[in-house]
């Protein structure tokens, strides 16, 4: 898949999938092939192994390797398949290298381990990952990484294969100062949650990453459907009956972003499990309060 073959598929949603693990915490591979089978009968843009949801960042290298090998062989070429990858320049250039060695069809780049970097030497971080493959490379603005307009040209014109952007802070006034100075040249991605779909699609946005496809593919179809049209009225009902009380669920401790959505799954019957610490596991009210809300979530689910 060429680069512009690849920025014409990505309108819609591209699936974000949690990384399934066994009670003892180790992969639960079979797992994560029974959950993509699910999820890729539905019209996913693309899909992400090993990104945020998926918890590249408690994974080995081989570990990452498995997922990832996994996830690109469920897809089929099909579907394009996005890695995730980040920590020091040379691990993150190495998983790079091996997921292309796979079969993936994009980068993603995650923040490097250091929550201080001189801006130069982000720019040579970026560049060291664009420069490991021949993959179109994504950089996920999130946690500490939150550049300026100008810096994001100066990366844009110095890393070539860089093609899209993926926000992961929300912050519309600052998304919106990077679209207008950038322009066309890379492809706007939202990736703070399905919770912001309404504000990244009122900008111009047509491509988002969806954790809520793991547990729920209809209804994140349906948000981008009425977000497109755009229909109002169906967004926010979407959004009231749906999408907040989960967001507002998520937001009670720092990691429940990402075990609420495998609690959601795990008691959905899908492949989940629990997560890896430091994430932290939900408490037992937390647990029944995910009960409580799949109950409305029945309309939505497949």
């Amino acid at each position: 898949m060429t680069t512009e073959e690849l920025r014409a598929r990505l309108c819609g949603e591209i699936a974000s999938p949690v990384t399934p693990f066994k009670p003892d915490l180790s992969l639960d591979l079979s797992g994560l092939r029974k959950n993509l089978r699910g999820l890729l009968r539905h019209p996913m843009c693309a899909v992400v192994a090993a990104g945020g949801t998926g918890e590249m960042y408690s994974l080995t290298p081989s570990e990452h390797r498995e997922v990832v090998k996994v996830v690109v062989e469920e897809a089929g070429g099909h579907v394009p398949v996005i890695s995730g990858t980040r920590f020091s320049r040379q691990i993150a250039t190495d998983l790079a290298q091996q997921s292309a060695k796979l079969g993936t069809d994009a980068i993603l780049a995650l923040p490097p381990y250091y929550p201080n970097s001189d801006s130069e030497g982000l720019i040579e971080y970026y560049a060291a990952i664009g420069a490991a493959t021949q993959l179109p490379l994504f950089v996920y603005s999130r946690d500490w990484l939150n550049p300026s307009a100008a810096w994001v040209e100066k990366l844009a014109a110095r890393v070539p294969p860089l093609l899209g952007w993926k926000d992961g802070q929300g912050d519309i006034r600052r998304y919106q100062q990077i679209m207008s100075r950038v322009g066309k040249r890379l492809h706007w991605i939202g990736g703070v949650g399905d919770d912001c779909v309404p504000a990244y699609y009122s900008i111009g946005i047509r491509t988002y990453t969806s954790s809520i496809a793991s547990v729920a593919p209809k209804l994140s179809l349906m948000l981008h459907d009425a977000a497109s049209a755009p229909d109002l009225p169906t967004l926010g009902r979407l959004m009231g009956d749906y999408v907040v009380p989960l967001y507002a669920l998520r937001a009670r401790r720092k990691g429940y972003e990402v075990f609420v959505m495998q609690e959601m799954m795990n008691q959905l019957g899908m492949a989940a499990g629990s997560v890896r610490p430091p994430l932290p596991q939900l408490t037992r009210a937390d647990k029944e309060d995910v009960h409580r809300l799949l109950k409305k979530w029945n309309p939505v689910l497949d």
